[in-house]
């Protein structure tokens, strides 16, 4: 439970670090808005488009007495909607962290800068991690449709479809959720996707607790847009502590250290400036 809390704690600590650096929140804003106007378009049109598509796979049923015929292809559409929104929510992410690779990589840099210590970069070229982050999400959408077929599958066995097969698919969509997270402050530091899973799995309570809330508010239309870039701060700060085997893992620490002078205000002096260099939104002066 106390892990559960804990990734909880993160999610909300990188929800306040972009609402106290509000020119973050607004640069972390921009893929978000256009990977929603994407998705939006294509869910639009699977609603419009799912009837006939049921209608087209289920000729056999052409002939099939009312009241049967009806709820039958009503279920398959009301699933393959389903199947839709749950795809959707699984690639946002992904694909909102590769349209704004250089966005989120600039946030988790100066996440990293405003705490303190070393700032890693990986030393690969803009084309280079557009690549690792398409092959790896792709790697991860793999993983992620076996499950949802194998949930799907067991969706239909009474009681437990309607009980415990929802919730695994939840803790499911909220692992690899975190992953695509995750990932942008793990690339930085060259752990490539084992390494990542590896490293997420042996804190699974952690990953649930921050992933499982996450897929809850993207369920919303719009809050994901909205929640993104707070969710890639906390996300590295997230990765920070399980790669600090000495350091402090518990976010509810780090609440403590809200309005002091630690090494993310005053220590840094530098802090809520952008390196000449790099991608980010302009210091306000």
């Amino acid at each position: 439970m106390r892990d559960l809390a804990g990734g909880f704690g993160y999610l909300l600590a990188g929800q306040r670090w972009v609402l106290k650096h509000g020119r973050w929140l607004g640069f972390g804003l921009l893929p978000g808005l256009v990977s929603l106007v994407l998705y939006a378009g294509a869910l639009i049109g699977l609603g419009y488009g799912a009837d006939d598509l049921t209608a087209w796979a289920t000729p056999f049923a052409d002939g099939w007495s009312s009241p049967w015929l009806g709820l039958f292809r009503g279920f398959l559409t009301a699933v393959l909607f389903g199947l839709g929104l749950f795809l959707a929510v699984i690639t946002f992410t992904a694909v909102t962290l590769l349209v704004g690779q250089p966005f989120y990589e600039s946030l988790s840099e100066q996440v990293d800068r405003s705490e303190g210590g070393e700032v890693p970069e990986s030393g690969l070229t803009l084309w280079q991690e557009l690549w690792i982050s398409a092959r790896d999400s792709l790697k991860i959408l793999g993983r992620v449709l076996l499950y949802g077929i194998l949930l799907f599958a067991l969706g239909f066995v009474p009681v437990l479809g309607q009980t415990v097969v929802p919730a695994l698919g939840f803790c499911v969509t909220g692992f690899f959720l975190t992953q695509e997270l995750v990932s942008v402050a793990l690339m930085r530091r060259r752990i490539e996707l084992p390494g990542q899973l590896a490293l997420l799995r042996s804190r699974r309570a952690l990953v649930l607790g921050f992933g499982v809330p996450l897929v809850l508010a993207f369920l919303v239309p719009f809050v994901a847009v909205f929640l993104m870039p707070g969710a890639v701060a906390g996300a590295t700060l997230m990765a920070r502590d399980l790669l600090d085997v000495d350091g402090e893992a518990d976010p509810q620490a780090r609440e403590g250290q809200d309005g002091q002078d630690g090494p993310g205000e005053a220590g840094a002096g530098m802090a809520g400036e952008t390196p000449a260099g790099s991608f980010g939104p302009p210091p306000v002066y």
